[in-house]
């Protein structure tokens, strides 16, 4: 635990700068003052990158590449944010402790400067918890962590996306809510308890709940599929590692693109890029089935050359679970088509979509990711944007 002497003096200079940075102007001014304060913290061990991340932060201000707001408001998540984490111990309650006090600064830095945008912070605030969750364990995660709050929070001021407050309140609060829940049922971790709880505020807030319901689909299907006959998968040697909890690299691996298309469609509102999502998601919901549930059927062979390869071989396929990918992509359009998001084309390509993706995927694994180049995550993501991109272009030609 960090001793108190560094935590007070961290805490200090970070409430003071941020009630001068307003009124010190231009910004490279308060960069002259902070620099020089902030080494004091590098002189104590306990507290060194507490002391580069407030630097790293006070020259990108001072180079005007962050607003006022943006670097008050990162510099209060992630010092304030850190200072409590350490303060309560390193366990699972200090996560709740950090977004909470990471919460309570932001707010506090808003009214302060009179700041409209509670997107851009509650992004902030999410950003810092996960890379905290994330980067557990390296000595440079403070300045990972105050560079991708800084930058996150400067991307959402960038695409200025007005949102009512309470539907934000009420996205943060679903969003958490079925993160919390992933946890506790052992589907996810502390960090994919954070992104995907990311990631269903941006669905909601930028399209709307039923996006959000039918990402939760996926899910659904993924952790039944990671569960069906997980005895006899363990047996075989092919079963998921930890049960099956997903992490942020999976989380990231199948949502990113799904998350992408939801800002495009909020931004623009064309249909297409609600089929870049349908697609993404039918992908990666087709393809966890396929893998799960095609493990547990006969022989498996390589998509590439059609020769029986031993189960849990990247890329081999099997009967059992291509019909397991269409039934799950099908499942995933049901949904949409019942919520309104989907009309019947829609449904039609979404499926078609799902089992391109999947099938993607098993191309990959059988090439890239048994060559080494790739790994699994890395299959995932490019089986999602195959298969949401298959299914943009299909929709729009149809």
């Amino acid at each position: 635990m960090t001793k108190p002497l560094g935590l007070v003096l961290a805490s200090v200079l970070t409430l003071v700068f941020i009630g001068l940075a307003p009124l010190l102007q231009p910004a490279w001014l308060l960069t002259l003052f902070l620099v020089p304060f902030s080494l004091i913290l590098f002189l104590i061990r306990e507290t060194r990158y507490v002391s580069l991340s407030i630097v790293a932060l006070a020259v990108l201000y001072g180079l005007d590449w962050l607003s006022t707001f943006v670097f008050t408001c990162t510099l209060g998540i992630v010092v304030i944010g850190e200072v409590v984490f350490r303060l309560t111990g390193d366990r699972h309650a200090a996560y709740l402790h950090h977004l909470v006090a990471a919460i309570a600064v932001s707010i506090a830095v808003m009214l302060y400067l009179q700041y409209a945008a509670p997107l851009v912070a509650v992004m902030g605030v999410v950003v810092a918890v996960l890379l905290r969750a994330a980067l557990r364990g390296r000595d440079d995660a403070l300045m990972i962590e105050a560079l991708g709050v800084a930058m996150t929070m400067f991307l959402f001021e960038e695409l200025n996306f007005e949102v009512d407050l309470t539907l934000l309140v009420a996205a943060a609060v679903i969003a958490f809510g079925f993160g919390y829940t992933s946890y506790r049922f052992r589907v996810a971790d502390i960090s994919g308890l954070f992104s995907g709880a990311m990631i269903g505020i941006i669905l909601i807030v930028f399209a709307d709940v039923r996006w959000f319901l039918i990402m939760l689909t996926f899910f659904i299907i993924g952790a039944g599929a990671t569960r069906y006959r997980y005895g006899d998968k363990e047996q075989l040697g092919v079963a998921q590692e930890h049960g099956g909890v997903r992490g942020y690299f999976n989380v990231f691996a199948n949502g990113l693109v799904a998350t992408g298309a939801a800002i495009l469609y909020g931004l623009t509102g064309q249909a297409a890029f609600a089929a870049l999502f349908m697609g993404s998601v039918a992908s990666a919901a087709a393809d966890t089935a396929a893998s799960e549930i095609g493990i547990t059927g006969k022989t498996p062979y390589l998509i590439t050359t059609l020769k029986p390869v031993p189960r849990g071989t990247n890329g081999g396929v099997t009967l059992r679970g291509e019909v397991a990918a269409v039934i799950a992509s099908a499942a995933v359009a049901a949904v949409a088509w019942a919520m309104g998001v989907a009309d019947p084309w829609m449904v039609v390509v979404t499926v078609a979509a799902g089992f391109i993706g999947t099938n993607v995927d098993s191309l990959v694994g059988a090439t890239l990711e048994n060559s080494g180049r790739i790994g699994n995550s890395g299959t995932n993501l490019v089986a999602t944007f195959s298969g949401g991109v298959s299914g943009m272009l299909i929709y729009m030609l149809g």
